[in-house]
């Protein structure tokens, strides 16, 4: 495993309930931004997946929108 798998791996959140938990959501909240097409993600297979640097991006880009 190279260097960029291991970045990777660490930047990557598998499924609603990682998701919900590094952002500090309730799981459903992860399901119904994702619906809704408001947060970030992707999926391999049925599986949503989301980076992390990617959703501190979309954070940082929600609390320059409201400010």
């Amino acid at each position: 495993m190279n260097a960029d798998n291991d970045n990777l791996a660490t930047d990557l959140l598998r499924g609603a309930d990682a998701i919900a938990a590094y952002l500090g959501f309730p799981r459903r909240a992860v399901y119904h931004l994702v619906a809704k097409g408001e947060m970030p993600s992707f999926r391999i297979g049925e599986t949503i997946c989301a980076r992390r640097s990617t959703l501190l991006a979309w954070i940082s880009e929600q609390e320059r929108a409201s400010a």
